[in-house]
């Protein structure tokens, strides 16, 4: 059977693709026996789909580029297609749309949706050329000859579960620009100076993290190999090297307690276990509050800003998502087509677009599928 477009992925961005296109319009290659294998371990399992709260601050990328596909398909567009087909879902966290049941369900809802087309699994995509108006894709079976080509092949992350570099390959194959790829939405390593954090693996404490002019807000969790939590897996956005600046007391002003009589570590709001740790690296006697002079408090208040410098990150195999990737300069926003090469097609992950923790960069898989199906099919 000939097909007019391949689309190469089997992920969020690929299958919402292939549910939009005509029947029998493309043919879906994915590497996995089975599509979806990273949606079903996202949001613990429930697959954080998107996020009431919207928008191109959201996301480390080119503003203009997001904003447009974002505006095409926005999380309400995308809810309302989701709802129509059977969906049931619910807000957690304040603003985050999640599964109600399990990430099961939205697999199988795009799997079925993207069905219409012809899925083609346990076959990996080895090199993609172009020769006059069509373009021959190889992989480890056969080859196939089409009009247009679709990247929807994710990033880094995850290798256990089959991530590749294909889509950056077959950019640069075409002359295109792929900027320095990194783990991101991920843990952070560190220095000697904060091995006594190790101690605390597996307490947690609300904080606020600040990377240049982020700010980044809720959960650090200690970890035996660092820091994680959704703060810093934030913050492990914006962090390339240098200092991060923690606040372990947000809102929270020292001033209040200097005339208590309980002793420091029950009145300081964190976790015991975390506040005598601190104290016992500020080189602080646990007191009781009115005992404590005007420098001990000085000392207290680096808690409020508490700058380290983390040596790295967990790595790809931790990571959530890849920042960096095919510059979106190069892409056509309003279409996600290659701007050097026509019918050449880029969505989701695989572009220099990574959003927050929150279902931003899910929301971004579909948007720019939407948009790109908009264009194949003539309806831009």
């Amino acid at each position: 059977m000939k097909y007019e477009t391949v689309i190469i992925g089997g992920g969020a961005s690929a299958l919402m693709l292939a549910a939009q296109l005509p029947k029998g319009r493309a043919a879906l290659i994915e590497h996995n026996p089975k599509p979806g294998a990273k949606i079903l371990i996202s949001g613990g399992g429930k697959c954080n789909i998107t996020n009431e709260k919207m928008g191109s601050a959201f996301f480390l990328a080119e503003e203009a580029f997001v904003r447009y596909a974002l505006e095409a398909f926005d999380q309400d567009d995308l809810i309302a297609w989701l709802k129509k087909r059977g969906l049931e879902v619910e807000i957690r966290k304040g603003s985050q749309y999640f599964c109600k049941h399990s990430a099961k369900d939205i697999v199988n809802l795009l799997s079925k949706e993207a069905s219409k087309q012809k899925l083609i699994l346990s076959e990996e995509v080895l090199d993609v050329e172009k020769r006059g108006a069509y373009f021959t894709i190889r992989t480890d079976r056969r080859s196939y000859s089409v009009k247009e080509v679709v990247v929807a092949s994710g990033g880094l992350s995850f290798p256990r579960l089959g991530a590749s570099d294909i889509g950056y390959r077959i950019a640069e194959a075409f002359g295109h620009t792929v900027t320095r790829t990194a783990p991101a939405l991920v843990g952070l390593t560190l220095q000697k100076e904060q091995f006594f954090f190790k101690e605390l693996a597996g307490a947690s404490t609300d904080v606020v993290i600040t990377v240049g002019e982020h700010k980044c807000e809720g959960s650090l969790l200690f970890a035996h190999k660092g820091i994680s939590g959704p703060a810093v897996l934030d913050a492990s956005l914006y962090w390339e090297k240098g200092t991060i600046e923690i606040d372990f007391m947000p809102g929270f002003a020292l001033d209040r307690i200097k005339k208590s009589k309980k002793q420091l570590s029950t009145m300081l709001p964190l976790p015991k276990r975390i506040t005598k740790a601190f104290l016992i690296q500020l080189g602080i006697k646990d007191s009781p509050c009115y005992q404590v002079d005007t420098e001990t408090y000085r000392r207290l208040e680096t808690l409020h800003r508490y700058r380290l410098a983390p040596a790295g990150t967990f790595g790809y195999s931790k990571a959530e998502v890849t920042k960096g990737g095919i510059a979106t300069d190069e892409v056509d926003e309003r279409s996600m087509m290659s701007k050097r090469v026509e019918g050449l097609y880029f969505t989701g992950e695989v572009l220099d677009v990574t959003g927050r923790l929150g279902g931003y960069n899910f929301q971004w898989a579909f948007s720019s599928a939407y948009c790109c199906a908009k264009d194949i099919k003539g309806e831009r």
